[in-house]
């Protein structure tokens, strides 16, 4: 891979970082939740999900949900289901008050978290279709394939741990603020709501 192609792909990796999405809300949900130092294991959750995505892009798996009606449906209902059971969680979490003195995260373990994130990046199938149209621009087929896969796959997960790290940095910051238990609730029911959404948004995906 030239540096020139490597330098557009790190681009187009931070703008698709940044932009708002489902791992956005989960990384800032498991920031409020649990406090950075804890909640940035989701993070890793979610580059471990889209490094399974793009293994099964480079392994040819992607071509089968691109051709596939049942097969893509399928991956893309149960990634449905799991954000509106985020989202049910996440309402119904406990709105414990928070003061600025005492700062009270949840200890929440940490394998469910680094689950949970692979879970929501490795269940969306709009994940796989972007990859399959994204991957190839960067893809040179005269050179060796796996060696091409393996800077794309570095270089998405080195951005993906700072931006998603960014996010959740600025949940876990809000903690202080939290000082009533309504403060958490509202809270709460909004990342809860934006998971539900997040469901609707990938329910109407259409491939082109």
């Amino acid at each position: 891979m030239t540096l020139s192609t490597w330098l557009a792909l790190f681009a187009a990796t931070w703008a698709i970082s940044l932009s708002p999405g489902v791992g956005a809300v989960a990384a800032m949900s498991a920031g409020l939740r649990c406090g950075f130092s804890r909640g940035y294991w989701n993070t890793i959750g979610l580059v471990l999900g889209i490094l399974a995505q793009l293994v099964v892009v480079g392994i040819g798996l992607g071509a089968l949900l691109s051709a596939s009606e049942l097969a893509f449906a399928a991956v893309k209902w149960l990634g449905v289901a799991y954000l509106v059971y985020l989202g049910w969680r996440q309402w119904r979490t406990d709105a414990a008050p928070v003061t600025a003195h005492a700062i009270a995260p949840q200890r929440e373990p940490i394998r469910q978290l680094v689950a949970r994130g692979f879970l929501i990046n490795a269940m969306n199938p709009k994940g796989t279709v972007f990859l399959l149209a994204v991957v190839p621009q960067f893809i040179d087929p005269a050179q060796t394939l796996w060696s091409q896969y393996v800077i794309i796959g570095g270089t998405m997960a080195s951005v993906d741990l700072i931006a998603m790290g960014l996010y959740t940095a600025l949940a876990a910051h809000l903690l202080r603020y939290l000082k009533q238990a309504h403060h958490v609730r509202w809270l709460n029911r909004c990342f809860g709501s934006l998971f539900v959404l997040a469901a609707v948004w990938l329910a109407t995906f259409r491939r082109v």
